[in-house]
């Protein structure tokens, strides 16, 4: 091993430098130190040449280190670790004018100019895990608390001594019944060997009190004395433990306590305590069950390397990412390699189980390692560090990296109190504008980030700036001021982010996307003079995954708790910050997604996974007075081969993602062709929402999906009270309290219909069902809705129940009511709100579509009423209409079936009243005829686009508009892509004829002439549309276009249906819901090269490369199981003859 080790190099020389914070140090060339012992420097600057290496326990103080090209500090290498303890303590403060800044670095540093080498390899420990039995507040599943005045008699509990579970609570009135008495006697005599008894009198208890030879105690007892005792059945006098205290003048002059320890087969300490006494002339009783400093836990993997005295922090499992909690770890003999104890008690519940089939385990991280870097820091906070918002120092450490350096690599290295507040780029760690750090970039042995400890953070966790291909993995995050893990620019591609841990991410003020209200409102400096922002649309973002570019990969990661989301992705247009103009045009929205394969969000208060929006990439101007990089909301994501338009589109794909207790949303994504597979959601707020756009998608064609993934409602993971949980309420599954999301009125949905085209298949919903209080539902809609609906948002396949537990679903659609949160309920996409049940497994009824109970345009006689839903199925052939006007402003339409004229649909538009122009997007009943009318002047300008009609559908509308109305009709084809017009037909100026005359109804018969392929909106030659330009009297422009009266009883038509209604289902559908009973996250193995090979409907395989060369994995086409796998060191004729003979045919 010696060969390994720096610090056995024969060139090097024994340094002890002493301590003088004066004292400048450079290392120059041929200078090679092993730092022997404890320093206290003003600076060391290794420059070319130099080398400075640690061997044994040593603490550096200093300002800074730099180290420029061609210099090297290591600590420890990746084959020979670092064994002893090493800090590094950063000095300094903020206001010190007598302190020079160091160019491109700042102050309190450790620098890598170009040419240097940093390598700091500690011990090696396992980074985090889970737990695998939970743990309860205080330690214990049935910690119990009890006190009471004048509880007359001998006040009984009997606890179990392997669970610490009180079995028996009882009150015996051993002074007035001597039937008490007898029965307090027969059941201690029939409790088992080994039981805990805790008995405690309360006023008097002696009167008939019988002598229990077992209790000879009880002979002496007095007249309202105070008395408690603990002991064990069969144990004997020594497991006994009493205590008597004299009543006089109505008092005891204290409790008589009685006190025992015990441990549970979990290993978890408690004690049981029972207490009498008379005080001020009352009498009270109590008992105590309750965990002390042994509580144990209880984890995934073998934590060996965990020694006692070390830090640890177990994350949240409830709303509140502020119900993580850190420990000190204890000596513990009798624990097991997947065990450890820890110093004081929970103050809140921490899940470790898969509960109601969602992985739900709590993340448990170690804290410390052997090397620390940490700065050195006041005791509140001073000058201009933002104490407005921050009552501590903020201005830590940070390690700065620059491009075109020899050789980076940190692992098993703690960073503490890191990051400055005050200064952009002064991060924890920052690769800062490094280009390529894998062999791309050059780089033999590329650059990672491999199990670092970084925590309490004053700014981010690790920063990625105008970097590639870095690995970061086994990484802890912890309680940080902004974006943890963080990509800067939005040109940072390849980098890969594995099995890293983040939790605790704070509002920070460096970007606005960083901010909460009050930071955003108030941090103006780099607004137009005046503006004041608006938090939700421009601030509010802190992220834990902060991924500024989609082709990074993510895998195994938790983002266990953010003030804002788990993982955001995020899109720039052009290159930002530093790198401004250095790619004009990053095609982000159009790239293809990295891999997202087996992530966790949880805990986290507006999303756990969010995908949408962008930065703003302008600086403030009286056009635009919002702030350079805050949020924008004009991004679409529509990721197609090489971001390139034209050619094919590139499904997004996620999986396995397990998204519980955030509290908003568990996941909302924007985009073109999205799928999520294998994934569970559990007690979100909303579980999922796709969001397309509100009117056209901006990728003609595309669609969203999910399938085998899991939706519930309210879990039996009740969460904890308090901690800055809001709301706590009644749950509608149980009945029980538990933690809720937003408030009690909240209405909790599974799956959140919203745009389209969506699909949800082969997926199961558990566990929903409303309250007196709050709408529960497992498909519900975007509430307050504008935007469109299509009907072509297909379900199918779903399960509404726990085949094991038989946890049903009391509410499986719902469509609003007027009320709280839904307010009148009676906005556009509301009323539009539709989704086709493609086999009946939602309603019971196959192809039938499924829309609000007061939609009268897609109804007929044979449609089925759901009340409870608020809804109507029905079945027949549905599409859109988009009117599009120009020239009114204020206008409402009003819409009516010729089959029921007295039920209109009366429409606001999705713009504002006060627009000029206006778009209105009803769905249609094809094969039936409509009148249109208005609460104002018709609009000089109307367009009438067909939207999702096949070839053949056709619908007959007839627009309001004033006599002597003259027309020019003219119909085209839009192409929107090119943004071109084919097939235009001008039909000429028309006159109005006679029935338009009488009636004041122009009439459009629109019918779809070209095939319309998959989820397009329109047919493959485009959009087909009629547009109206209506040249009115200058009289008219004032009048009110509402022809109703004249239209009906004229157009009125018996109702009927086109499509016949089906029969109901007779058999359940066996085939519906997930295939996997569970979701959980794959398995995680400690190994320096690893493959994934995902593998649809059939999960994963990990593949572990111990040996370089090329993987060939033989998967079955039909099974979709991996078959055979072959290594080959090189491409050679043995690996060819294996493509010809080794693989057997089908």
């Amino acid at each position: 091993q010696g060969c390994n080790c720096p610090h056995h190099n024969p060139v090097l020389h024994s340094w002890n430098p002493g301590h003088d914070l004066k004292k400048v140090v450079v290392v120059r060339s041929g200078e090679h130190y092993r730092l022997d012992s404890s320093a206290t420097l003003y600076s060391v600057i290794i420059q070319a040449g130099g080398k400075i290496v640690c061997s044994k326990n040593i603490t550096l103080r200093t300002r800074h280190i730099l180290i420029e090209d061609g210099g090297a500090l290591h600590i420890g290498a990746p084959k020979c670790r670092y064994r002893s303890l090493a800090t590094i303590t950063l000095v300094g403060r903020s206001d010190e004018t007598a302190v020079t800044e160091v160019p491109g670095m700042g102050r309190k540093f450790l620098g890598v100019n170009a040419g240097g080498t940093l390598e700091l390899h500690g011990s090696e420990r396992l980074s985090w895990t889970f737990l695998t039995r939970t743990i309860p507040a205080s330690g214990l599943t049935s910690d119990h608390s009890f006190q009471k005045n004048f509880s007359r008699g001998i006040n009984l509990r009997v606890v179990d001594q392997d669970t610490a579970e009180v079995l028996s609570n009882e009150r015996f009135d051993t002074h007035d019944s001597y039937n008490d008495s007898m029965r307090l006697s027969e059941l201690l005599k029939s409790l088992p060997v080994g039981r805990i008894v805790a008995l405690a009198t309360g006023d008097s208890a002696v009167k008939n009190l019988l002598l229990l030879a077992f209790l000879t105690a009880l002979s002496h007892l007095c007249f309202r004395q105070a008395w408690a005792l603990v002991s064990v059945i069969g144990g004997g006098n020594a497991s006994c433990t009493e205590e008597v205290r004299d009543h006089e003048n109505h008092d005891t002059g204290g409790k008589a306590l009685a006190r025992r320890e015990f441990i549970t087969v979990d290993g978890v300490g408690f004690t049981v305590t029972a207490y009498s006494e008379w005080k001020n002339g009352y009498p009270t009783t109590g008992f105590q069950v309750d965990a002390v400093d042994k509580v144990v836990l209880n984890l995934m993997d073998d934590v060996s390397s965990w020694k006692p005295g070390d830090r640890i922090v177990v994350a949240s499992t409830d709303y509140s990412m502020h119900q993580a909690e850190e420990f000190t770890l204890l000596p513990c003999p009798h624990c097991n390699s997947k065990q450890v104890r820890i110093q004081g008690k929970p103050q809140f519940t921490h899940v470790g189980e898969i509960l109601d089939g969602v992985d739900m385990r709590a993340e448990v991280a170690l804290l410390s390692r052997n090397i620390l870097i940490h700065g050195e820091m006041e005791n509140s906070c001073y000058g201009k560090n933002w104490c407005q918002y921050f009552s501590y120092d903020t201005f830590g450490g940070h390690i700065k990296i620059l491009g075109n350096f020899s050789s980076v690599h940190l692992s098993e290295v703690e960073l503490k109190h890191m990051g400055q507040q005050r200064e952009k780029g002064r991060y924890p760690v920052n690769f800062h504008r490094c280009g390529d750090v894998d062999q791309r970039g050059g780089y033999s042995d590329p650059t990672y980030l491999n199990s670092l400890s970084i925590h309490h953070s004053f700014s981010r966790c690790v920063g990625i700036h105008a970097t590639n291909g870095l690995l970061v993995r086994d990484t802890v995050g912890y309680d940080t001021l902004g974006h943890c893990f963080f990509l800067e620019d939005g040109i940072e591609q390849r980098n890969v982010f594995f099995h890293n841990l983040g939790l605790l991410t704070r509002p920070g003020t460096i970007l606005p996307t960083d901010r909460n209200d009050s930071m955003c409102t108030e941090i103006t400096d780099r607004v137009h003079k005046g503006y004041v922002p608006s938090p939700a649309n421009e601030c509010k973002a802190v992220s834990t995954f902060w991924i500024a570019h989609p082709n990074n990969h993510l895998i195994s990661n938790s983002a266990a708790g953010s003030q804002d989301a788990g993982i955001w992705y995020v899109f720039h247009n052009s290159s930002t910050g530093d790198s401004h103009g250095l790619i004009p045009e990053t095609k982000a929205e159009l790239t293809p997604l990295g891999i997202f394969f087996n992530n966790r969000v949880h805990s986290n208060f507006k999303a756990g996974l969010f995908i949408d929006r962008k930065v703003k990439s302008t600086n403030a101007t009286a056009a635009d007075p919002r702030e350079y990089l805050c949020l924008d909301n004009s991004a679409r994501f529509r990721p197609h081969e090489n971001s390139d338009p034209s050619r094919p589109r590139v499904a997004a794909l996620i999986d396995t993602l397990i998204s519980f207790k955030n509290n908003d949303l568990g996941v909302w994504i924007r985009g073109g062709d999205i799928i999520i597979r294998n994934s569970g959601f559990a007690d979100n707020g909303v579980g999922l929402s796709f969001a397309s756009d509100g009117s056209y998608p901006k990728d003609e064609g595309s669609s969203q999906e999910v399938s085998q993934s899991l939706f519930v409602g309210e879990s039996r993971n009740r969460g904890t009270n308090g901690g800055q949980n809001k709301y706590w309420g009644i749950g509608g599954v149980d009945g029980k309290m538990r933690t809720l999301p937003r408030n009690k009125t909240f209405p909790i949905r599974g799956f959140q219909i919203n745009d389209g085209p969506v699909r949800i298949l082969d997926s199961t919903f558990r566990a929903f069902s409303p309250t007196t209080e709050r709408f529960t539902m497992a498909v519900g809609f975007s509430l307050k809705n504008i935007w469109q609906l299509t009907p072509r948002n297909h379900l199918s396949s779903l399960a509404f129940h726990d085949p094991l537990l038989i946890i049903q679903v009391t509410l499986r659609a719902f469509f609003g009511r007027p009320g709280e949160w839904f307010e009148q309920n009676d906005l556009d996409g509301d009323k539009n709100s539709i989704f086709h049940d493609l086999d009946g497994s939602i309603s019971n009824y196959k192809d039938t579509y499924v829309a609000r109970a007061d939609n009268f345009l897609i109804r007929h006689p044979q449609c089925v009423e759901f009340p409870h839903w608020n809804g109507v199925v029905c079945s027949g052939k549905y599409s859109q209409v988009y009117i599009q006007t120009q020239g009114a402003s204020n206008l409402s339409l009003s819409i009516s079936r010729d089959e029921y004229p007295d039920k209109p649909m009366v429409l606001r538009g999705i713009r504002s009243q006060t627009a000029p122009s206006q778009q209105y997007q009803p769905v249609l009943m094809m094969g039936k005829s409509y009148t249109v009318h208005w609460n104002g002047p018709a609009p000089r300008e109307t367009v009438l686009s067909l939207i999702n009609f096949d070839q053949g559908d056709w619908a007959l509308l007839g627009f309001c508009y004033p006599n002597e109305t003259v027309f020019q009709i003219t119909s085209d084809i839009y192409n929107k892509q090119s943004n071109s017009f084919d097939g235009i037909e001008d039909y000429g100026p028309v006159s109005s004829i006679s029935d338009l005359e009488k009636r004041h109804l122009l009439w459009l018969y629109a019918r779809a002439w070209h095939r319309r392929d998959g989820h397009s909106y329109c047919s493959t030659a485009g959009c087909e549309r009629v547009k109206i330009i209506a040249t009115m009297h200058a009289n008219q422009k004032t009048q009110t276009c509402n022809c109703t009266a004249n239209a009906y009883p004229k157009y009125k038509k018996p109702a009927s249906n086109i499509v016949p209604m089906p029969k109901p289902n007779t058999e359940p559908c066996r085939a519906c819901g997930a295939t996997q009973v569970r979701t959980v996250q794959a398995p995680y193995e400690r190994t320096e090269s690893f493959v994934y090979l995902c593998l649809s409907g059939t999960g994963f395989e990990l593949f572990d490369l111990k040996r370089s060369g090329f993987l060939i994995v033989t998967v079955d086409a039909c099974s979709g199981k991996v078959t055979k796998n072959s290594l080959f060191t090189m491409l050679d004729t043995k690996m060819e003859q294996y493509f010809k003979t080794g693989i057997i045919k089908r």
